[in-house]
């Protein structure tokens, strides 16, 4: 698949973003999810054909995309992409023109263990392509609020946190999220490249 977006980062590496492959990338991506570390991403129990399908799904829409990060090669993160006035977080909040929800999903560490800087590394090529190559004004995000981990991680890459809501529940045909307490914070490409 082709990549849309490739940054090398001093000390960290090159960061690739490509379109996942539902299909492709199932086994990857249902490993990760289904992790205990991930229970906030809302996929522990499902089965790697459930995983297929949804991104499969995901694949359809014009609002929602789903890649693959690599860093020089291996796995590094899946991250999601949105249009906050086509989700449901979009009931919450005042989207602004410009604005790009984002979900985040990092790999688990490897054998050597957690790496100091790594998660920071990465958050800076993904707000890059968000904010750089995709044009947008804002990233949204909006991390369970008991995931004190992941909203501090976010704080310290610059994110502003705004209020604490609720994401109503969805129940459609192709797609059911549970009622979510949900914690938002906001980048603006004016704090993420001043100048």
């Amino acid at each position: 698949m082709t990549d849309l977006h490739v940054q090398h980062v001093d000390g960290y590496g090159t960061v690739r973003i490509r379109p996942l492959n539902p299909e492709g990338d199932a086994d990857l991506v249902h490993a990760w999810a289904g992790d205990e570390r991930a229970a906030f991403w809302g996929m522990n129990g499902l089965t790697r054909a459930q995983v297929a399908e949804i991104y499969a799904h995901m694949d359809t829409l014009d609002t929602h995309h789903a890649h693959l990060v690599t860093v020089d090669g291996a796995p590094a993160a899946l991250l999601q992409t949105y249009e906050p006035s086509a989700d449901r977080v979009g009931a919450c909040y005042d989207v602004r023109p410009g604005d790009l929800g984002v979900h985040l999903l990092l790999a688990p560490a490897g054998p050597a263990g957690p790496r100091p800087g790594w998660t920071s590394a990465l958050l800076t090529a993904v707000t890059a392509y968000v904010l750089l190559v995709l044009d947008r004004r804002r990233i949204v995000i909006d991390p369970d609020v008991r995931n004190a981990k992941a909203i501090a991680r976010f704080e310290r890459q610059g994110f502003e946190r705004g209020p604490a809501v609720v994401l109503p529940e969805v129940d459609l045909p192709d797609v059911h999220l549970p009622e979510k307490h949900a914690q938002l914070a906001f980048l603006d490409r004016a704090v993420a490249f001043p100048g």
